[in-house]
């Protein structure tokens, strides 16, 4: 039998960063456990890996803006950025989507309004006869998530930290003073459980006799083709949310946005999505894209009200979980937030400055 000052299960991003910020506080013995056997393999690794101010609900929003000064310490520390700049061209094509551009995606900070014509200067494949209104968002950056999941890892390690794969957790259940958790070929007491598994954190809340929060997973198509790229090219991103394209490398990637409900799993592309994609882009582009190189799928988790889940649902058995498609550019700041809330510390200044704060009637959720 194992004894750890805390068990994180879960070894996304989120899981990983929690846990670093867990040992670098003076847990001792810290344990992460991941029932795949290796990490990071159904989501982390699966996204369009960006950092886009005023992306997601209004306290998500809060977490990617208290992230930005997170993302350069630690770059500092790796010796190496985690970020590289690339603005976020927003654009409108249809009466509905300008009308969603002026009123959800323009009044925020981060937005700047562009003319049809600046929005074919930035990015020149757009069609000019088809942009009707677009925003562009200056301060986005894509993300490297392997790169930052890496780092947290060895940060994890370094603090004393262990990493076990292959270890699911098949039973948990209470103890005089914290939790046990049963694995294949072990037991783990410890007196502080961090569920952080995605989708399946639901599963492990019914495991330990906890509620559950509602988690929804949702598949997310990617899609690489053969196209007529820049490598300064913008991320554009349709005003409705109904398809989205940058480079990657010297290919292009897209994605129709879809949300199709699942059940936790291994995301799988499915054709008609892919097809799905090209044809949107195809729509309002002179790309003629044709040539699919490879694609892929991820989920994306919500809780029902879409806000970061984070604290306690037992005495002793936290959760950090619904970061949906934020998990990568929230990460600095979330990891720190369920650090001090499941320690019962004060929430980090510099976060508190940025409105990142437990909601008093509810929390585990943020204001």
């Amino acid at each position: 039998m194992t004894t750890a000052g805390a068990v994180i299960v879960g070894g996304g991003i989120g899981g990983v960063s929690v846990a670093a910020e867990l040992a670098a506080l003076g847990v001792e013995r810290p344990v992460l456990l991941e029932a795949e056997p290796e990490l990071a393999r159904h989501t982390t690794g699966r996204s369009a890996a960006s950092y886009i101010p005023g992306h997601g609900s209004a306290p998500m929003r809060a977490l990617v803006a208290a992230s930005r000064d997170r993302f350069d310490a630690l770059a500092a520390e790796a010796g190496h950025p985690f970020l590289r700049p690339r603005p976020v061209l927003h654009v409108a094509t249809t009466e509905d989507e300008e009308r969603v551009l002026r009123a959800e995606i323009l009044p925020l900070d981060p937005v700047d309004e562009l003319t049809p014509a600046e929005a074919v200067r930035r990015w020149p494949a757009l069609r000019p006869d088809v942009v009707r209104a677009a925003g562009v968002v200056e301060d986005a950056h894509d993300a490297d998530p392997v790169g930052l999941l890496q780092h947290y890892r060895a940060r994890f390690r370094a603090a004393g930290g262990t990493i076990r794969t292959g270890a699911p957790v098949v039973g948990t259940a209470p103890t005089a003073t914290g939790w046990r958790l049963q694995l294949p070929d072990d037991r783990v007491d410890t007196d502080l459980v961090v569920l952080a598994a995605g989708a399946w954190t639901d599963r492990l809340l019914t495991l330990a006799g906890a509620p559950a929060l509602g988690l929804q997973a949702y598949r997310r198509t990617i899609a690489i083709v053969r196209a007529e790229v820049h490598p300064d090219d913008p991320f554009a991103v349709s005003a409705s949310d109904s398809w989205y394209a940058k480079p990657e490398g010297q290919y292009l990637l897209v994605s129709p946005s879809e949300e199709t409900p699942q059940e936790p799993g291994d995301a799988r592309p499915d054709e008609l999505d892919v097809a799905l994609a090209l044809e949107r882009v195809d729509a309002v582009t002179t790309l003629g894209l044709r040539s699919v190189v490879t694609s892929w799928a991820g989920q994306r988790t919500f809780a029902p009200d879409r806000t970061l889940v984070v604290g306690e649902r037992l005495a002793g058995l936290g959760v950090v979980a619904g970061q949906g498609g934020s998990g990568i550019e929230t990460a600095p700041a979330a990891a720190a937030l369920a650090a001090a809330v499941l320690l019962g510390h004060e929430v980090p200044a510099d976060l508190r400055r940025h409105g990142v704060e437990p909601a008093a009637h509810h929390p585990d959720r943020l204001l």
